[in-house]
């Protein structure tokens, strides 16, 4: 098996959402990882946007790292046609394996679980635990409010402008998946179309 040309941990729902947009843009997401050669990192599950992504991204060639814990196994929600499935003991286990194998972290829609994860791997790079870069895909706004209530903590002054700044947002995966490449050192700028 070839080595993937970057590693690209993805948070997302293990629901589809109730706006079509979602699921097609979980698709574009595997179809782009899968096309430029690279690895999806996820949490394993074959529902809602976590088993788009995977499916898209092993349809388009790329290969699939799924971590899950054992009793998500036991609920059978696994994806067992992953590239690799580690199943691991606990939610602990999983965060940090996903964040070892990544070179850089994505936030599609999704619910508690998206949110925890995504707040988590923020809070790590701002107090210096990595220094990979995490991206929102704020699809058909669905994180608006989110971002409001983000820029309320810097008016208040609970937040710094700079840890804003350790968070990539945009709406247009095209836009920000080579972003996330380039900034995780993956590609450098004359060649990120070529990845």
């Amino acid at each position: 098996m070839t080595a993937p040309a970057f590693s690209l941990c993805v948070y997302c729902g293990s629901r589809p959402g109730v706006d079509p947009a979602f699921a097609d843009t979980a698709r574009a997401v595997g179809r782009w990882i899968g096309e430029h050669g690279g690895q999806l990192v996820y949490g394993g599950g074959r529902n809602g946007l976590m088993g788009i992504v995977a499916d898209a991204t092993m349809a388009a060639g790329g290969q699939v790292v799924g971590i899950i814990p054992k009793a998500l196994v036991e609920r059978e929600w696994a994806h067992h046609g992953c590239t690799e499935l580690h199943v691991v003991d606990n939610m602990h286990e999983r965060k940090r394996m996903m964040a070892d194998k990544a070179d850089a972290f994505l936030a599609l829609p999704g619910g508690i679980g998206t949110f925890e994860e995504f707040f988590e791997v923020w809070a790590w790079g701002q107090l210096g635990y990595h220094d990979k870069p995490v991206g929102l895909l704020n699809v058909a706004g669905y994180y608006d409010g989110l971002m409001a209530f983000m820029r309320t903590g810097v008016e208040q002054q609970f937040m710094s402008s700079a840890q804003m700044e350790l968070i990539r947002v945009d709406s247009d995966a095209q836009r920000l998946l080579p972003e996330l490449v380039q900034a995780a050192g993956m590609a450098p700028q004359a060649r990120i179309e070529a990845i």
